[in-house]
């Protein structure tokens, strides 16, 4: 699929102006404030009122409603009700939920515990089984791995791959990650003050990044940052 254009605006200023093509995996990087998180909101249709939206798509099916559309937020630990049985929260046939756990290395007993009951890998495992319910044709990714330990992290990005081969889907993965983002997708879109400076293939990029922007992205440390099992 392609995005011809997307434009948003709040009262005079423009904040986003990009395209980009999903071929299969594709990366939008940047760092915070560059468009990234406005960007997904478009797609999702959960832009803050006020602002105003251009987007024109070329795709072989549609997101008109949210249709052949999902999505898989940045912390697992915030996404679900931690007074609700997990199996209340996952709106599928019990036939379809088990299928899904099996899917994505779950046990099905775990739908019966309470999402603090479960780990960090366990509960985006979770999000993720929820996603593909709907059997999206794209799944949006909004930095699933930020919240994980490096251990988890891994082992998320390799369940995707697989998952996306196995189904077929497409993949949009928001990160300013570059380690994670090398490690799941083929394609990279670098955005800075909601414009695009670098597109192509993720591994020509990270290779020989032609913007400073870009270098400074791939060579940023986030071994600082505090994980949860």
């Amino acid at each position: 699929m392609k995005i011809e254009k997307l434009h948003i605006q709040y009262e005079n200023n423009t904040l986003v102006d990009i395209s980009f093509d999903i071929t299969k995996s594709l990366a939008l990087v940047g760092q915070s404030g560059s468009g990234k998180s406005l960007t997904l909101k478009a797609l999702l249709g959960m832009l803050p009122e006020g602002m105003k939206c251009e987007l024109d798509i070329s795709s072989s099916f549609t997101l008109v409603n949210g249709e052949s559309l999902a999505f898989v937020p940045q912390n697992p630990f915030t996404a679900l009700s931690p007074l609700t049985k997990i199996k209340k929260q996952f709106f599928a046939p019990a036939t379809l939920m088990q299928e899904l756990f099996e899917q994505v290395g779950l046990s099905y007993e775990l739908s019966e515990r309470f999402a603090p009951e479960l780990s960090g890998g366990q509960l985006q495992r979770v999000i993720i089984a929820m996603a593909l319910s709907s059997k999206p044709k794209l799944l949006l990714l909004d930095e699933p791995t930020t919240a994980l330990d490096p251990h988890n992290r891994e082992v998320i990005i390799e369940l995707l791959k697989s998952l996306q081969e196995k189904l077929g889907f497409k993949m949009l993965f928001v990160t300013h990650d570059m380690k994670s983002a090398e490690s799941l997708c083929e394609e990279i879109c670098v955005i800075k003050n909601g414009k695009v400076i670098e597109n192509g293939s993720l591994e020509k990029i990270v290779k020989d990044p032609q913007e400073e922007y870009t270098k400074v992205l791939i060579s940023s440390n986030f071994s600082n940052r505090e994980f949860r099992a």
